[in-house]
Formats: structure tokens, sequence, C-alpha cells
């Protein structure tokens, strides 16, 4: 597994390798890397028992992550999110109905989830951005509107509000 220069960590409490396995199921492109396990030393800091897993390397589409059985210390909140670029509405399909499954609903709004270990995603169009920066604010502005009315955003709805003819 080839590591990349930044690594994303995440910080989980017991849910490490479980986590890492669910995300590398979800995405082509990824893979299981080096998992190290805790030891005797240090108990009265971490309190993990010896032989259970502390820290589990792995990769999705490219991108390296580890994540960290650190303790339930921290939490994740949507000051940090994954972005997933979808080409076409069945992509957003496909990545939003995987990773809200087991999350929070109340947490579903204009394109963002938080799956089942409470980490944020933001599922959208690729061309989003596209259709945000026009310079025709009115264009911009339907778009927005109809995203607001969204959980999971649905591509061809957003292209009509661009175009006005919703």
């Amino acid at each position: 597994m080839i590591k990349s220069r930044i690594t994303t960590n995440l910080w989980f409490d017991d849910q490490a390798e479980e986590a890492a396995k669910f995300y590398t199921s979800i995405f082509p492109d990824s893979q299981m890397g080096e998992i190290s396990r805790y030891g005797e030393l240090g108990f009265e800091y971490h309190h993990k028992p010896a032989g259970s897993v502390m820290m589990v390397e792995f990769s999705i589409m490219g991108q390296s992550f580890s994540a960290l059985n650190g303790g339930p210390i921290f939490k994740f909140n949507e000051a940090v999110s994954f972005i997933v670029n979808c080409d076409t509405a069945e992509e957003i399909d496909y990545y939003w109905e995987k990773l809200s499954e087991g999350g929070d609903p109340e947490a579903q709004q204009c394109g963002w989830l938080k799956d089942k270990y409470g980490l944020s995603w933001q599922i959208v169009p690729s061309e989003m951005a596209t259709l945000m920066s026009h310079p025709d604010s009115e264009k911009t502005d339907r778009v927005m509107s109809a995203m607001f009315e969204m959980k999971k955003l649905d591509i061809n709805n957003l292209r009509k509000a661009f175009d006005g003819s919703i």
C-alpha cells in the first residue's frame, strides 16, 4: 500500500478496524493496510488490553488514512467532512445509501450525512462547483434554493433549477 505524504487520521473509541473495513468495502480502489496492536506498555494511559487493535492503515481511492482506537475522549463533528464527488445520479444514490446506513437521519441535509461512526460526508455531483460559481446569480440562487430543500442531492433537479425549468 502506497502512503500519501499527508494521511488523514480518524480517532475512534474502539471501532477502527470495523470502520476501515466498512469504508474500504464501499469505495473502489481501496485496501486495508497494516494493523498495529497495543502492548502491555502504557496501559495506564490507553487502558486498552494487550493485543487489541491500536491503529489501522487503509486507503480509499488513493487517499491514505489511519484509524486509531484512542478511546472515547474525542468525537467527530461537522467541522470536518469528506466530499465524495459523483459523476452520475447512480453514484450519488450508491454512496448515499452505503454511507448513511446506520447513521443519524437527522444529520442529513443538502448532501451532507453522518455515517454510523459519526463521521460527516458530503455526497455531491461533480458539477456542483460549476453550477454554484456561474456568474449569473439568478441561476446560482435557484440552485441554492433547490439544494436547501434536499437531503440527498438530486442532480437532475439541480440542473433544472439552474436552467430555470422548475
